[in-house]
C-alpha cells in the first residue's frame, strides 16, 4: 500500500509539473510534448552489428515472445528544435519502425527553464510507470540522475547518450554509454567554413564549456586550419577562429547569452562563417537574415540532418548524429536478453557517410557550398577516411602548454577529456 501511495504521489507531482499525463501522438510527428507520449510500432526488425567491444553480463531475462516492449526517452530540449533533441526523437521513430512490438514514451524539455521542478530521476520514474523497460537519457547533464534511476531500477536498461560513467567504472551494470565521434563531422564543418570564407574570420557559437564542447571546437579549428592551408594555400596564422559560449545548449532567457545576439555580434565583427555548436538554429537563421540584407554570411548548423532547411542559401553543410541504428541494436539486445554494458564512441561509415542504416555520423553538404569547395571538401573527407588524424602533435593548448608532442597521436582519453582549447583559438577554455 505504501508503494502504491508513493507511486500515486509521484505521478501527481509529475503530471502537475508536466501539465498533463497520458497524451498520445504518432512518434513520426515531432511535436513539442508536455507529457509522456506513446507511439504504435510499424515496420520490420533490422539490427545493426556492434561496432566496439562490450562488457558485463545481461541483468534481466529476455522479453516473452509477442510481448509489447516499451522504451522511453528523457530529452533536455523540445522534440522539434531542429537540432540535438529532434535527432534523438527521430531516432526513436526509427526504432519503432524497425522493431515490431515496440512502443515509445517520452518526456521532453527536462531542463531548469522549462521544467524547474522535474528531476531526471522523476522523469524516469514516470516513464517506467508508463511501462518503459528501457530508457534513453540524452544530455551530459543527466549523468548523475541516470545513475540514480538505474540503481533504483536494476531490471530496466538505460542508454546515457554522451556520458562516460561506464568508462570511469561508476555506472551500474544496466547502463551503457553511447556517443558518436562528431569530431569528424566538426572537422568537415571547419573545412567547409575555411574553404568558403572570404575574410578568414570564422566564429563558433558555443553552448556551455566542458570536455565535449572543447574537443568539438578544437576539431572544428583543426579541420578549418588544415583546409585553409592545404586547399586554399593560405598561411595558418592568417585564419582567425573565435568561439563565444552562451552558457547552455540553447537559449534560456535571463540565464544564458542570447544566441541571436551573439550571432549578430559575430557578423558585425566581420565573420563571414558561423559554425554552430548549440542545439538550436540561431546561427543559420541570423546568417540567412544578414545575407538577405546584402551582407554575405554563411553558416554550418549542427546535430540534425534537416537543419539546412532554415537557410539553404547560406548553408555550407551540416554534421549530424544518426542515433537510430545503434538504438535499435542496443534496445534489441535488452529485449532478447543479450544486453552487455559498454562505453561506445562510434564513428562514421566512411564508405557511405550518410547511410541511414549504418553510419552514426553524417555530413550533408549544403546548397551554398560552391562546386570547387565541394570538390575540396570531398578530398578532405577522403583524407580522413584514409587515416588522416588531425589530433597529431605538435599541438599546444591555449596557454602555451604542450598538448601533444611532435608526432604524438592523441589517445581516445586525451581527446575525450580535452582540458583546454588549442593555441590559435580565441575564446574561453574554462567557465
Amino acid at each position: 500500500m505504501n508503494h502504491l501511495v508513493h507511486r500515486l504521489g509521484l505521478l501527481a507531482l509529475l503530471c502537475g509539473a508536466l501539465a498533463g499525463c497520458g497524451a498520445s501522438t504518432p512518434a513520426a510527428e515531432p511535436t513539442s510534448a508536455a507529457a509522456p507520449t506513446t507511439a504504435a510500432a510499424p515496420g520490420a526488425t533490422e539490427a545493426t552489428p556492434a561496432a566496439t567491444e562490450a562488457s558485463a553480463a545481461p541483468t534481466a531475462a529476455p522479453a516473452a515472445s509477442g510481448e509489447e516492449y516499451v522504451f522511453g526517452m528523457v530529452l533536455v530540449g523540445p522534440t522539434n528544435d531542429g537540432g540535438w533533441n529532434q535527432a534523438h526523437f527521430d531516432a526513436a521513430s526509427y526504432v519503432v519502425e524497425k522493431m515490431p512490438g515496440t512502443r515509445f514514451v517520452y518526456i521532453d524539455k527536462v531542463n531548469p527553464a522549462d521544467r524547474p521542478n522535474v528531476t531526471v530521476e522523476q522523469a524516469v520514474e514516470e516513464l517506467i510507470s508508463q511501462g518503459a523497460q528501457f530508457v534513453i537519457t540524452n544530455s551530459a547533464e543527466f549523468a548523475d540522475g541516470t545513475t540514480i534511476a538505474a540503481e533504483a531500477h536494476p531490471d530496466v536498461f538505460f542508454i546515457h547518450a554522451s556520458g562516460d560513467k561506464v568508462l570511469t567504472g561508476e555506472a551500474p551494470p544496466n547502463v551503457t554509454n553511447l556517443m558518436g565521434r562528431m569530431e569528424y563531422g566538426k572537422m568537415l564543418a571547419g573545412c567547409a567554413a575555411a574553404l568558403q570564407s572570404e575574410t578568414g574570420k570564422i566564429s563558433y557559437l558555443g553552448p556551455l564549456i566542458d570536455p565535449e564542447t572543447r574537443r568539438l571546437v578544437n576539431s572544428t579549428f583543426l579541420g578549418a586550419r588544415h583546409c585553409w592551408e592545404k586547399y586554399k594555400s593560405q598561411p595558418a596564422d592568417s585564419l582567425q577562429f573565435k568561439v563565444t559560449w552562451i552558457g547552455f545548449w540553447f537559449n534560456i532567457p535571463g540565464v544564458t547569452l542570447d544566441p541571436t545576439r551573439v550571432a549578430t555580434d559575430f557578423i558585425n565583427e566581420g565573420s563571414d562563417v558561423i559554425v554552430s555548436g548549440i542545439d538550436t538554429t540561431e546561427a543559420i537563421v541570423e546568417a540567412n537574415k544578414a545575407t538577405e540584407a546584402g551582407k554575405a554570411v554563411w553558416a554550418v548548423p549542427y546535430d540534425f540532418k534537416g537543419a539546412c532547411a532554415q537557410g539553404e542559401a547560406v548553408c555550407l553543410g551540416v554534421p549530424y548524429f544518426n542515433w537510430g541504428p545503434d538504438y535499435v541494436r542496443i534496445i534489441e539486445s535488452a529485449r532478447n536478453g543479450t544486453f552487455k554494458q559498454a562505453w561506445e564512441w562510434l564513428g562514421p561509415n566512411w564508405e557511405d557517410m550518410n547511410n541511414p542504416d549504418n553510419s552514426f555520423i553524417g555530413f550533408v553538404e549544403g546548397p551554398a557550398l560552391t562546386a570547387e569547395n565541394k570538390a575540396s571538401l570531398e578530398a578532405f573527407k577522403a583524407e580522413l577516411a584514409g587515416g588522416l588524424n588531425l589530433f597529431t602533435g605538435p599541438l599546444n593548448y591555449q596557454d602555451g602548454s604542450t598538448y601533444l608532442e611532435a608526432g604524438q597521436v592523441a589517445s581516445d582519453e586525451q581527446i575525450w577529456y580535452t582540458e583546454q582549447l588549442l593555441e590559435g583559438i580565441e575564446g574561453q577554455s574554462a567557465p
